[in-house]
């Protein structure tokens, strides 16, 4: 193909607005842009739409009147979604994202489309079946390839089972160099580290329920570890609470949402990295690979979902069972007084980021998914084309 290729990402929001999704678009989109021209899609926060650029990446947020819970409502989505993909080869849509999934079946453009499955949608059951799981079956059955970050995800997600064949592997990436430390950063780190002589454990996420942080503060009793925890969410104040109880208040530190530089500082600061997650909500931990980017032992739980995939168990950090405190205060006891283990782990995970998780690899393959998709007669456009998972 002589011309470069024009993709537009439809997603729910777009940095500077957080979330792990948010960040694997904008580290697509900003690496694919000198081979592809990608354009974004999103929901803006505010009752206005606005045009920029960020980095380089065309972004058009548009105006939402309200949220529902994390669902910006924004009626001119469809009219948008129409104009910007008449000038598309190809478009991905990145689900969880209502509102993209209800504006495709309104305007059902021409347009090939890949469907982008960052994680299974948790809603009660009855709404799911009701408001949701009509849009989501649609775009699955007529999607020309379905983007799943791991193996488990296709194999343990239950609305991908008929869709399996469809499947493409495509793991997350970041720069490995993205959390290096600049020599301010590094004096920053050094401070944290020396603050106390006991080992830190370290947890970045949402303050939810599904993360299992508190699952994690029950662990730490009985440790000699302190912890930071980086963060905000509706469980904030419940967990400050439970700190209390349970007595470890002088060791357990809620640090908010920790600017860029304070998290780097923190990622090189700890000595391992936690992420206790209890539900396949979690369906890969980004922060895992942000950890092991810069040397440092993950524990992880056992789910049915990109997470152990990610941290492989005895090899990069351990993996325990869900919702167990014994297991987690163990394998936080075993990372917490083995040094040498840790720096083995730490070691292996920063070549695990560089071999399967870099950059380069994912534009490559993203790249040769665009122009298998754009090639595709019409029939396999339209979502009958059978592709292995992992290819």
């Amino acid at each position: 193909m002589n011309r470069i290729m024009r993709v537009l990402h439809v997603g729910k929001f777009y940095p500077p607005a957080r979330g792990g999704m948010e960040r694997v678009v904008q580290t697509l989109c900003e690496a694919e842009r000198a081979h592809v021209d990608s354009r974004v899609l999103v929901a803006n926060e505010t009752p206005a739409t606005v045009h920029e650029t960020v980095e380089g990446v065309p972004v058009t947020r548009v105006a939402s009147i309200r949220k529902v819970g994390a669902v910006a409502v924004c009626p001119t989505f469809p009219w948008w979604l129409w104009k910007l993909s008449r000038s598309s080869d190809v478009i991905v849509v990145h689900e969880p994202n209502p509102v993209a999934i209800v504006a495709h079946a309104l305007v059902r453009p021409r347009q090939p489309f890949i469907f982008w499955v960052h994680a299974e949608v948790v809603r009660p059951q009855w709404r799911y079946k009701v408001f949701y799981r009509p849009f989501l079956r649609r775009m699955l059955r007529r999607a020309a390839r379905i983007v799943v970050a791991s193996p488990q995800v296709a194999e343990y997600a239950e609305e991908l089972q008929p869709f399996r064949s469809k499947c493409v592997v495509v793991p997350y990436a970041m720069d490995p160099d993205q959390h290096a430390p600049a020599p301010d950063v590094r004096e920053r780190a050094d401070a944290i580290a020396a603050e106390s002589q006991r080992p830190l454990v370290l947890f970045v996420g949402r303050l939810v329920a599904y993360k299992g942080v508190d699952i994690l503060l029950r662990a730490i009793v009985d440790t000699d570890v302190r912890a930071v925890i980086v963060g905000d969410g509706p469980l904030m104040p419940a967990l400050a609470e439970l700190t209390r109880d349970l007595g470890i208040g002088d060791r357990v530190r809620f640090a908010g949402n920790a600017s860029p530089a304070e998290l780097t500082a923190l990622y090189n600061a700890c000595d391992l990295f936690v992420l206790p997650s209890v539900t396949r909500a979690e369906a890969f931990g980004m922060v895992q690979i942000e950890a092991m980017s810069c040397g440092k032992p993950v524990i992880c739980t056992d789910l049915p979902s990109g997470v152990p995939w990610v941290n492989r168990h005895g090899e990069t950090g351990l993996v325990v069972p869900p919702s167990d405190v014994g297991a987690l205060r163990d394998a936080i006891r075993t990372l917490a007084g083995n040094p040498a283990l840790r720096a083995r782990m730490g070691e292996r995970g920063r070549a695990r980021v560089r071999e399967t998780f870099s950059v380069r690899r994912l534009v490559e393959q993203t790249a040769a998914l665009y122009r298998a998709v754009i090639k595709a007669p019409i029939e396999e456009r339209d979502g009958n084309a059978a592709e292995r998972v992992g290819a």
